[in-house]
C-alpha cells in the first residue's frame, strides 16, 4: 500500500474541477492515477482514497457486525456521500457538488496526503484548524504516540 506525503495548495473552478498536484501524481503507482475514491472525511474535510487503498478499507468494513446498531450507525455515516471520480482528458478531477459544500471548499483547496489517504479541505478552513491546534501539537504527540511509539531514529 502506498504511503503518500506531502501539502499541496491547489485551485477548484466554478464546476468543481481540480488538477491532481504534480507531487502527489508522482507518487501514485501506475494504474492508481485513473479513478479515485472521495468521501466525507472528519473535522469538515473530504477524504479521498486510490481505489486499491478503498478496497482494503470497504474489506475491513464488511468484516463489521452489521447486527451491532453502533456498526450500521458508523456505516451510514462514513460512507454517505462516497463517489467514484474520474481523471477526464484535460487531467482534472470533478469534485460532486455535495461533498464540495459539506467540506465548504469554494475556490482554493489544500490537498493534504495523511499516509494511504489524501484530506481535500478548503484552504482557508485548512489553516485555521492547523493554527488551532499546533500549540497542543507536543501533548497529542505524548497522548497518542507515548513511549510505546517507536523512534525512527533509534539505532543510528
Amino acid at each position: 500500500m502506498t504511503n503518500f506525503f506531502g501539502e499541496y495548495e491547489v485551485a477548484i473552478d466554478a464546476k468543481g474541477r481540480f488538477l491532481l498536484p504534480s507531487g502527489f501524481r508522482k507518487q501514485l503507482p501506475e494504474g492508481d492515477a485513473e479513478s479515485f475514491v472521495v468521501n466525507r472525511g472528519f473535522e469538515n474535510c473530504l477524504t479521498m482514497y486510490t481505489k486499491a487503498s478503498w478496497a482494503v478499507l470497504t474489506e475491513k468494513l464488511n468484516k463489521l457486525n452489521d447486527f451491532n446498531p453502533k456498526v450500521r450507525e458508523f456505516k451510514r455515516l462514513f460512507l454517505n456521500g462516497a463517489n467514484i471520480i474520474e481523471v477526464d482528458s484535460a487531467g482534472r478531477l470533478l469534485l460532486p457538488k455535495p461533498l464540495q459544500e459539506h467540506a465548504g471548499i469554494k475556490k482554493d483547496m489544500v490537498f493534504s496526503a495523511q499516509s494511504n489517504k489524501v484530506e481535500l479541505w478548503d484552504k482557508d478552513t485548512y489553516y485555521e484548524y492547523m493554527r488551532n491546534k499546533a500549540a497542543g501539537f507536543s501533548g497529542l504527540a505524548a497522548e497518542v504516540a507515548g513511549g510505546d511509539f517507536l523512534n525512527p531514529f533509534d539505532g543510528i
